[in-house]
Parts: structure tokens; C-alpha cells; sequence
């Protein structure tokens, strides 16, 4: 029987943010990769971070604010950011990583 309140009970308290946290992840790792298939190379360069994050951040910053300005039945909330950057840093982490795994396995 549903819940009198409009809410499911397969979502849980927090669900948005865990939701905001997998895209931006998924987002980050498709910016990366389009980047590795453009350079045909895996170079490190802190700009090309830079770029993607700064991407990203915009990218989600301009969701909140089209949530507070224009969608006005949508809750823009720092949160929802906070939780983009978390994402997409979690993406830029899993490239250092594989950077760097990718360095040692050609050093080797």
C-alpha cells in the first residue's frame, strides 16, 4: 500500500545526493575519456584537471540555479553541489589512478 505522504519506500532520505554524486562521477570519468581518445595519450596535466572540474562545477551550478530561479517547484540546495564536486573529484581521483598505474605498468 502506498505511503500517505507521496514518498516510496525504494528511495531512502538522501537518495538525491547519492544520485548527484553518480552522475558527476560518471560525467567526469566521460570527460577524461574523451579527452584520452582526443590527445590519443594518457598525459598528465593539472589544466586538463583544472578544465574538467571547472566544468563540472559550472555544470552543477547552473542546475541549482536554474532550480532556484526558473523551476521554482525544484529546491536548489548547496548540498546537491557539494555533492557534484564530491563526485567529480571521486572521477579525477580514479584518472590519477589509473595515470599513475599506467606509468608504473610502462616503467616496469
Amino acid at each position: 500500500m502506498p505511503e500517505s505522504d507521496g514518498s516510496s519506500s525504494f528511495f531512502f532520505e538522501g537518495f538525491d545526493k547519492v544520485a548527484h554524486l553518480g552522475f558527476f562521477y560518471v560525467l567526469t570519468i566521460l570527460l577524461f575519456y574523451g579527452k584520452i581518445k582526443y590527445q590519443h595519450n594518457y598525459a598528465f596535466r593539472s589544466l586538463t584537471i583544472f578544465k574538467i572540474v571547472l566544468i563540472c562545477f559550472l555544470l552543477g551550478g547552473g542546475i541549482e540555479l536554474l532550480q532556484w530561479k526558473v523551476f521554482t517547484y525544484r529546491s536548489a540546495e548547496w548540498w546537491d553541489l557539494g555533492s557534484d564536486m564530491i563526485g567529480s573529484f571521486m572521477g579525477v581521483f580514479s584518472y590519477v589512478l589509473l595515470h599513475l598505474s599506467n606509468y608504473n605498468e610502462k616503467n616496469v
